[in-house]
């Protein structure tokens, strides 16, 4: 029997809010490099070494989505949430205590803490509203993560304001931002729960790749690690987080190298733009790839953002000026936020969405592998080689290995089902 439809609930769009309000402050964890600046002029700290809080974050972000997922596919998005948000908020406290900084403090606080807090509270709004939008799942997925691409833009623009020096200004950074993240994440954790069983927009009628997407059977999560299509999917994010990730890791030292060697006024200043911009383009990526891939399909809409972030990472090592570092910058941050509202988007259209979140915790563990390979990567061949080019270079690469892989990803739900477990 078809599923009753209801009504235009508004409490859908309450969510919408509470889940960019809540992603806004997830964000700001790709506002790490102009911390990194900081340790790095500030206290002496090596790139490698400056690098790895950020990793540390990033894969202990992605390990516990997996926990996250699953928790949440069993008591609801809101006690996850809110569990999420306090640890989160915390670790930026703790990290605000270290004097002077250690690796081993920030990696603790910054990295394990705080990562986890955004393990816990970042998949739930996106599994809530994929299931309240059956209608707009690319769209949606892309909305609701949309704020995490522009937390970084908004708190970048508070690091110089709060941050007159590295010391104290680095405490005091930590300081503000965990007590703001405390707050509002775990305030619109509270606004966060689950449609009605069966649950469908009044007037909806699906497309035929709409119904082919929503007849995905679902699949729970030790079924789905033994298909094939999973380690695609897995490899194919891998791939789109680490040029992203390597380049957001290292971009203000890298612009603000280039526009120094060219003689640019201000570069830090400048350089500290281009970070806001690739946040501004991340977050918008997240929209308008989502968008284009309800019309063009999940497959065919990887394919050409993996193509078009090849040619960024390759620009990058060809800029010269302001300008064209600023729009190879936000070039990656545009595809690099797409990854964000495909990858859920096919999870649920492959494996269904009853275990959308930890399904979806599994697939996204290969960014917490490309937060680690991405910026270390970065970090040891600006350490060796002196330049980042070499690494650009590797990512784009692999980024052109990706869009191949895309053509690879079915179109048809059909095509999932009938493949079963190796």
């Amino acid at each position: 029997m078809a599923p009753k439809p209801h009504s235009h609930i508004p409490e859908r769009w309450t969510i919408v809010i509470a889940a960019i309000a809540i992603q806004l402050c997830l964000g700001v964890v790709y506002a790490w490099s102009p911390i990194k600046s900081m340790l790095t002029t500030g206290f002496g700290w090596g790139h490698t070494a400056a690098s790895l809080p950020f990793s540390v974050a990033l894969a202990v972000n992605a390990a516990v989505m997996v926990y996250a997922g699953r928790w949440q596919d069993k008591v609801g998005p809101r006690r996850v949430a809110t569990a999420g948000g306090i640890l989160y908020g915390l670790g930026y406290l703790l990290a605000s205590l270290g004097h002077p900084p250690t690796l081993a403090w920030l990696v603790t606080t910054y990295g394990i803490i705080g990562g986890a807090g955004i393990g816990l509270a970042y998949v739930c709004p996106i599994a809530a509203l994929v299931k309240w939008f059956p209608d707009k799942r690319g769209l949606i997925s892309g909305l609701a993560v949309a704020g995490f691409g522009a937390g970084a833009f908004i708190f970048s623009k508070l690091i110089p304001m709060l941050a007159t020096s590295p010391d104290p200004g680095l405490y005091t950074v930590f300081l503000w931002f965990g007590a703001i993240f405390l707050v509002v994440v775990t305030l619109g954790a509270q606004f966060l729960r689950n449609p009605p069983e069966g649950y469908r927009p009044e007037g909806w009628v699906p497309t035929p790749r709409e119904a082919a997407a929503h007849a995905a059977p679902d699949v729970p999560w030790r079924q789905m690690l033994r298909t094939r299509l999973f380690w695609l999917l897995w490899a194919m994010f891998f791939i789109g987080a680490t040029a992203g990730l390597m380049t957001i890791g290292h971009i203000k030292g890298f612009s603000q190298e280039v526009l120094e060697a060219q003689g640019v006024t201000d570069a830090a200043g400048k350089a500290l733009t281009i970070v806001g911009m690739l946040s501004v383009f991340n977050a918008l990526g997240r929209i308008v790839w989502g968008a284009a891939s309800d019309r063009l399909g999940r497959p065919s809409a990887m394919g050409l953002m993996f193509l078009l972030q090849a040619g960024a990472m390759v620009a990058l090592t060809l800029t010269s000026s302001y300008y064209t570092v600023l729009a190879a910058a936000c070039l990656v941050g545009f595809n690099f936020g797409g990854n964000f509202a495909l990858f859920p988007s096919a999870t649920a259209d492959l494996f269904g969405t009853k275990n959308l979140g930890v399904n979806y915790g599994w697939v996204i563990t290969a960014y917490g592998m490309a937060g680690v390979a991405g910026p270390m990567l970065g970090g040891w061949v600006k350490d060796t080689l002196l330049v980042y080019d070499r690494a650009f270079l590797a990512a784009g690469g692999l980024c052109v290995m990706g869009s191949v892989l895309a053509q690879a990803v079915p179109s048809h739900v059909s095509e999932v089902t009938s493949e079963g477990p190796d």
